[in-house]
């Protein structure tokens, strides 16, 4: 019964992808309940399924048209048997970078969904996407390591 169940909420992850790289901010949209919350990577908050759709709808006509949107091997756990919290590093590829699998390193994002076992269909409820910056990769983090080591001296 897990196996099933976990099929099924990567079935709607994989129908989430679809619906972005349509471009079709309604049928994405339809993908999380109706009281969703939704919070992207720079800290915009969408309340509710329509908003979620009002506010894919300029990004899918303009600078996400043609986009895909990407989360290898997300992880899913069973919080109960009827909600999932999935935690994935992922990100969008733009329209022009054809030939990539991968989204650029500005793109790439650490996300969070909690999906809902609703009617039998698995929908989101919460998403959460953070730019993926680890702190130890940035400038002021390798400088801070090297200070911490000794490096200044």
């Amino acid at each position: 019964m897990a196996a099933a169940a976990e099929a099924s909420v990567r079935a709607t992850l994989s129908r989430l992808a679809d619906a972005w790289g349509g471009g079709d901010p309604d049928h994405y949209a339809a993908l999380f309940t109706e009281d969703a919350d939704y919070t992207a990577f720079d800290g915009t908050r969408m309340a509710g399924r329509q908003a979620i759709a009002d506010g894919h709808r300029a990004l899918f006509a303009g600078i996400m048209r043609g986009s895909r949107m990407t989360m290898p091997e997300p992880n899913v756990r069973f919080v109960t048997p009827d909600v999932a919290v999935v935690c994935a590093l992922g990100g969008i590829i733009m329209r022009w970078q054809r030939g990539r699998t991968r989204p650029s390193t500005k793109r790439l994002s650490s996300v969070t969904f909690v999906l809902v076992r609703h009617d039998g269909t698995w929908l989101v409820t919460a998403f959460q996407n953070t730019r993926y910056r680890p702190w130890s990769q940035t400038l002021m983090g390798r400088l801070m390591a090297l200070t911490s080591r000794g490096g200044d001296r």
